[in-house]
Protein backbone atom coordinates (compact mmCIF):
# COMPACT_ATOMS: atom_id res chain seq x y z
CA UNK A 1 0.00 0.00 0.00
CA UNK A 2 1.57 3.42 -1.01
CA UNK A 3 1.77 6.21 1.50
CA UNK A 4 -0.37 9.07 1.10
CA UNK A 5 1.66 11.50 2.55
CA UNK A 6 4.34 10.76 0.35
CA UNK A 7 5.61 13.71 -2.38
CA UNK A 8 4.36 12.72 -5.89
CA UNK A 9 7.42 12.19 -8.12
CA UNK A 10 8.72 15.37 -10.13
CA UNK A 11 9.28 14.89 -13.87
CA UNK A 12 11.25 16.80 -15.87
CA UNK A 13 9.15 19.16 -18.32
CA UNK A 14 8.42 18.12 -21.72
CA UNK A 15 9.36 20.11 -24.44
CA UNK A 16 6.57 21.30 -27.31
CA UNK A 17 7.61 22.00 -31.19
CA UNK A 18 7.12 25.09 -32.28
CA UNK A 19 9.11 28.35 -32.47
CA UNK A 20 7.46 30.15 -29.05
CA UNK A 21 6.58 26.66 -27.63
CA UNK A 22 8.07 28.19 -24.32
CA UNK A 23 9.36 31.31 -22.57
CA UNK A 24 12.35 29.35 -21.22
CA UNK A 25 13.83 27.98 -24.66
CA UNK A 26 14.35 29.99 -28.09
CA UNK A 27 16.04 28.67 -31.55
CA UNK A 28 19.71 27.97 -31.69
CA UNK A 29 21.68 30.70 -33.64
CA UNK A 30 25.32 31.17 -33.74
CA UNK A 31 26.66 33.47 -30.85
CA UNK A 32 24.16 32.50 -28.43
CA UNK A 33 25.67 33.16 -24.76
CA UNK A 34 26.97 30.53 -22.50
CA UNK A 35 25.01 29.77 -19.38
CA UNK A 36 27.47 29.54 -16.32
CA UNK A 37 26.90 28.51 -12.94
CA UNK A 38 28.97 29.70 -9.96
CA UNK A 39 29.43 26.90 -7.30
CA UNK A 40 29.63 28.61 -4.26
CA UNK A 41 32.50 26.87 -2.07
CA UNK A 42 35.81 24.72 -3.39
CA UNK A 43 34.86 21.25 -5.74
CA UNK A 44 35.98 19.59 -2.81
CA UNK A 45 32.95 21.55 -0.10
CA UNK A 46 30.21 20.72 -3.00
CA UNK A 47 31.63 17.27 -3.86
CA UNK A 48 28.27 15.11 -2.78
CA UNK A 49 29.08 11.41 -1.33
CA UNK A 50 28.35 10.40 -4.66
CA UNK A 51 31.74 12.13 -5.47
CA UNK A 52 29.40 14.23 -7.66
CA UNK A 53 29.61 18.11 -7.98
CA UNK A 54 26.47 19.60 -7.00
CA UNK A 55 27.28 22.17 -10.30
CA UNK A 56 27.55 19.16 -12.62
CA UNK A 57 24.31 17.60 -11.31
CA UNK A 58 22.80 21.12 -11.93
CA UNK A 59 24.29 21.35 -15.42
CA UNK A 60 22.34 18.56 -16.03
CA UNK A 61 18.80 19.56 -14.99
CA UNK A 62 19.21 23.53 -16.27
CA UNK A 63 19.64 21.45 -19.73
CA UNK A 64 16.34 20.24 -19.33
CA UNK A 65 15.51 23.61 -20.11
CA UNK A 66 17.92 24.67 -22.22
CA UNK A 67 19.45 22.10 -24.16
CA UNK A 68 20.80 24.38 -27.13
CA UNK A 69 22.78 26.54 -24.89
CA UNK A 70 26.56 25.88 -23.48
CA UNK A 71 25.94 25.34 -20.09
CA UNK A 72 29.10 25.36 -18.15
CA UNK A 73 30.04 25.59 -14.44
CA UNK A 74 33.08 26.45 -11.92
CA UNK A 75 33.45 26.60 -8.24
CA UNK A 76 33.90 30.57 -6.67
CA UNK A 77 37.51 29.16 -4.38
CA UNK A 78 40.04 26.62 -4.58
CA UNK A 79 42.14 25.31 -7.73
CA UNK A 80 40.42 22.96 -9.45
CA UNK A 81 37.50 23.35 -11.48
CA UNK A 82 37.08 27.31 -11.14
CA UNK A 83 34.67 29.81 -12.50
CA UNK A 84 38.16 31.34 -13.87
CA UNK A 85 38.34 28.50 -15.66
CA UNK A 86 34.62 28.32 -16.56
CA UNK A 87 34.99 31.76 -17.68
CA UNK A 88 38.70 31.73 -19.96
CA UNK A 89 37.35 31.69 -23.88
CA UNK A 90 34.36 33.96 -23.07
CA UNK A 91 36.14 37.32 -24.14
CA UNK A 92 34.20 40.02 -26.14
CA UNK A 93 33.64 38.63 -29.92
CA UNK A 94 32.21 40.85 -32.84
CA UNK A 95 30.47 37.68 -33.51
CA UNK A 96 27.81 37.45 -30.86
CA UNK A 97 26.43 40.07 -28.63
CA UNK A 98 27.40 38.17 -25.29
CA UNK A 99 30.18 36.06 -23.95
CA UNK A 100 28.15 34.67 -21.45
CA UNK A 101 25.66 34.55 -18.53
CA UNK A 102 27.01 33.98 -14.90
CA UNK A 103 24.02 32.27 -12.71
CA UNK A 104 25.30 32.13 -8.72
CA UNK A 105 23.94 29.22 -7.01
CA UNK A 106 23.45 31.17 -4.00
CA UNK A 107 19.28 31.87 -3.11
CA UNK A 108 19.88 35.33 -2.06
CA UNK A 109 22.45 38.02 -2.11
CA UNK A 110 26.08 36.62 -1.07
CA UNK A 111 29.10 39.07 -0.06
CA UNK A 112 32.03 36.63 -0.70
CA UNK A 113 30.32 35.12 -4.07
CA UNK A 114 29.59 38.14 -5.63
CA UNK A 115 33.35 39.41 -4.56
CA UNK A 116 34.98 36.04 -6.02
CA UNK A 117 32.55 36.32 -9.49
CA UNK A 118 33.40 40.01 -9.39
CA UNK A 119 37.00 38.95 -9.55
CA UNK A 120 36.90 36.04 -11.75
CA UNK A 121 35.68 38.38 -14.67
CA UNK A 122 38.16 40.87 -13.93
CA UNK A 123 40.94 38.46 -14.57
CA UNK A 124 40.02 36.62 -17.36
CA UNK A 125 38.39 39.39 -19.42
CA UNK A 126 35.24 37.77 -19.87
CA UNK A 127 32.01 39.35 -21.47
CA UNK A 128 29.25 38.25 -19.32
CA UNK A 129 26.66 39.55 -17.22
CA UNK A 130 25.72 38.56 -13.81
CA UNK A 131 22.24 37.21 -12.74
CA UNK A 132 20.22 37.42 -9.41
CA UNK A 133 20.98 34.55 -7.48
CA UNK A 134 17.89 31.49 -7.17
CA UNK A 135 15.56 33.53 -4.47
CA UNK A 136 13.87 35.04 -3.27
CA UNK A 137 11.37 33.09 -5.63
CA UNK A 138 8.10 31.22 -5.06
CA UNK A 139 9.48 27.78 -6.23
CA UNK A 140 12.41 28.29 -3.77
CA UNK A 141 9.76 27.93 -1.29
CA UNK A 142 8.49 25.11 -2.76
CA UNK A 143 12.01 23.63 -2.78
CA UNK A 144 12.14 24.26 1.31
CA UNK A 145 8.93 23.08 1.56
CA UNK A 146 9.52 19.14 -0.33
CA UNK A 147 12.98 19.17 2.00
CA UNK A 148 10.72 19.47 5.12
CA UNK A 149 8.46 16.62 4.00
CA UNK A 150 10.70 14.16 3.04
CA UNK A 151 12.55 14.61 6.59
CA UNK A 152 8.90 14.16 7.82
CA UNK A 153 9.29 17.75 9.70
CA UNK A 154 5.52 18.14 7.79
CA UNK A 155 3.58 16.44 6.09
CA UNK A 156 2.29 17.51 2.35
CA UNK A 157 -0.51 16.75 0.52
CA UNK A 158 -0.23 15.41 -2.69
CA UNK A 159 -2.12 17.25 -5.05
CA UNK A 160 -1.42 21.15 -3.67
CA UNK A 161 1.43 20.42 -1.46
CA UNK A 162 -0.31 22.18 1.47
CA UNK A 163 0.72 21.40 4.67
CA UNK A 164 -1.16 19.30 7.41
CA UNK A 165 0.13 19.73 10.89
CA UNK A 166 -1.20 17.28 13.63
CA UNK A 167 -0.61 18.38 17.03
CA UNK A 168 1.56 15.77 19.87
CA UNK A 169 3.52 14.53 16.96
CA UNK A 170 7.38 14.78 16.01
CA UNK A 171 6.34 17.07 13.21
CA UNK A 172 7.40 20.64 13.43
CA UNK A 173 5.00 23.76 14.85
CA UNK A 174 8.03 26.59 13.55
CA UNK A 175 10.18 26.56 11.38
CA UNK A 176 14.09 28.85 11.14
CA UNK A 177 14.68 29.50 7.11
CA UNK A 178 18.47 29.74 7.63
CA UNK A 179 20.11 32.30 5.46
CA UNK A 180 23.71 32.11 4.48
CA UNK A 181 25.22 35.20 3.06
CA UNK A 182 25.21 38.62 5.14
CA UNK A 183 22.61 40.92 5.60
CA UNK A 184 21.39 40.95 2.29
CA UNK A 185 20.70 37.20 2.29
CA UNK A 186 18.77 37.59 5.70
CA UNK A 187 16.41 40.40 4.21
CA UNK A 188 15.43 37.52 0.88
CA UNK A 189 15.64 34.57 3.27
CA UNK A 190 12.57 36.89 5.56
CA UNK A 191 10.33 37.35 1.96
CA UNK A 192 11.06 33.33 1.29
CA UNK A 193 10.24 32.54 4.56
CA UNK A 194 6.92 34.30 4.06
CA UNK A 195 5.92 32.46 1.47
CA UNK A 196 6.97 29.42 3.12
CA UNK A 197 4.86 29.75 6.05
CA UNK A 198 2.00 30.52 3.98
CA UNK A 199 2.41 26.87 2.19
CA UNK A 200 2.68 25.50 5.74
CA UNK A 201 0.48 27.08 7.73
CA UNK A 202 2.84 27.55 10.52
CA UNK A 203 5.26 30.46 12.11
CA UNK A 204 8.11 31.04 9.70
CA UNK A 205 10.95 32.94 10.63
CA UNK A 206 14.58 34.00 8.94
CA UNK A 207 17.93 34.03 10.66
CA UNK A 208 21.56 34.38 9.99
CA UNK A 209 23.15 31.06 10.59
CA UNK A 210 26.44 32.67 10.24
CA UNK A 211 25.66 34.72 13.23
CA UNK A 212 24.76 32.40 16.25
CA UNK A 213 22.95 35.12 18.27
CA UNK A 214 20.74 35.72 15.46
CA UNK A 215 20.25 32.25 15.14
CA UNK A 216 19.27 32.11 19.65
CA UNK A 217 17.10 35.11 19.13
CA UNK A 218 14.70 33.81 16.37
CA UNK A 219 14.65 30.63 18.11
CA UNK A 220 13.74 32.38 21.18
CA UNK A 221 11.06 34.05 19.73
CA UNK A 222 9.51 31.06 18.37
CA UNK A 223 10.02 29.04 22.18
CA UNK A 224 7.83 32.39 22.85
CA UNK A 225 4.70 32.02 20.93
CA UNK A 226 4.63 28.56 21.82
CA UNK A 227 6.97 26.36 19.78
CA UNK A 228 8.10 23.37 21.29
CA UNK A 229 9.55 21.77 18.05
CA UNK A 230 11.41 23.92 15.82
CA UNK A 231 13.06 23.31 12.83
CA UNK A 232 15.99 24.96 10.80
CA UNK A 233 15.61 24.93 7.16
CA UNK A 234 18.57 25.67 5.27
CA UNK A 235 17.97 27.91 2.83
CA UNK A 236 20.90 27.18 1.18
CA UNK A 237 22.27 24.82 -1.61
CA UNK A 238 24.37 22.84 0.50
CA UNK A 239 28.35 24.47 0.14
CA UNK A 240 28.09 27.59 1.46
CA UNK A 241 28.26 26.35 4.64
CA UNK A 242 29.51 22.96 6.31
CA UNK A 243 26.47 20.51 7.78
CA UNK A 244 28.90 19.72 10.81
CA UNK A 245 28.45 23.57 11.50
CA UNK A 246 24.60 23.54 11.17
CA UNK A 247 24.21 20.82 12.71
CA UNK A 248 26.37 22.11 15.83
CA UNK A 249 23.95 25.37 15.59
CA UNK A 250 21.01 23.38 15.96
CA UNK A 251 22.05 20.73 18.34
CA UNK A 252 23.03 24.17 20.87
CA UNK A 253 19.39 25.93 20.52
CA UNK A 254 17.54 22.44 21.06
CA UNK A 255 16.45 23.00 17.33
CA UNK A 256 16.13 20.02 14.29
CA UNK A 257 17.86 20.71 11.40
CA UNK A 258 16.27 20.19 7.81
CA UNK A 259 18.67 19.31 4.51
CA UNK A 260 20.09 21.77 2.52
CA UNK A 261 18.39 22.26 -0.78
CA UNK A 262 21.03 20.41 -2.83
CA UNK A 263 20.52 20.05 -6.61
CA UNK A 264 17.01 20.40 -7.98
CA UNK A 265 14.66 20.59 -11.17
CA UNK A 266 13.15 23.41 -9.06
CA UNK A 267 16.22 25.15 -8.98
CA UNK A 268 17.53 24.39 -12.33
CA UNK A 269 14.57 25.95 -13.50
CA UNK A 270 15.18 28.94 -11.80
CA UNK A 271 18.28 29.34 -12.85
CA UNK A 272 17.26 29.53 -16.82
CA UNK A 273 14.44 32.00 -15.68
CA UNK A 274 17.54 33.94 -14.55
CA UNK A 275 19.19 33.37 -17.44
CA UNK A 276 16.47 34.26 -19.96
CA UNK A 277 15.74 37.43 -18.13
CA UNK A 278 19.19 38.83 -19.14
CA UNK A 279 18.82 38.01 -22.45
CA UNK A 280 15.43 39.23 -22.65
CA UNK A 281 16.94 42.69 -21.36
CA UNK A 282 19.57 42.70 -24.55
CA UNK A 283 16.67 41.86 -26.69
CA UNK A 284 18.15 38.40 -27.64
CA UNK A 285 14.45 37.06 -26.61
CA UNK A 286 11.54 39.03 -27.77
CA UNK A 287 7.93 38.04 -28.05
CA UNK A 288 6.88 37.15 -31.67
CA UNK A 289 5.74 40.20 -34.29
CA UNK A 290 1.96 40.41 -35.47
CA UNK A 291 3.62 38.65 -38.53
CA UNK A 292 5.28 35.87 -37.01
CA UNK A 293 2.30 34.40 -35.26
CA UNK A 294 -0.17 31.56 -36.73
CA UNK A 295 -2.75 32.47 -38.77
CA UNK A 296 -6.42 32.12 -36.64
CA UNK A 297 -8.07 28.64 -37.44
CA UNK A 298 -11.96 27.96 -36.68
CA UNK A 299 -15.16 28.83 -38.93
CA UNK A 300 -14.59 32.40 -38.33
CA UNK A 301 -11.57 32.31 -40.04
CA UNK A 302 -11.28 30.39 -42.89
CA UNK A 303 -9.00 31.46 -45.64
CA UNK A 304 -11.16 32.73 -48.67
CA UNK A 305 -11.13 30.00 -51.66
Amino acid sequence: MRNSDRLPPRELPKRRSGRHRNPLSFDNWFGTPALIMAVPGTAEQARGADGESIGARMADLVRAYRPEVTIRYGHVEGDEQTLAEALADLGPSDERPLGGVIVPLVTAPHRRVSAAIEDAAVRTGADVRVTEGLGPHPMLAEVLHLRLAEAGYVRADRMRLISVVARNTTMADGVVVGAVGGEGAVGAAGVTAVLLAARLGLTVLPADLENEASVEQIVGQLRQGGCRRPVIAPSALGPELSVERMEAIAARFGARLGASLGADSLLGKIAALRYAEVLNSLGVEQPPTAEELPAPVGSRHRPES
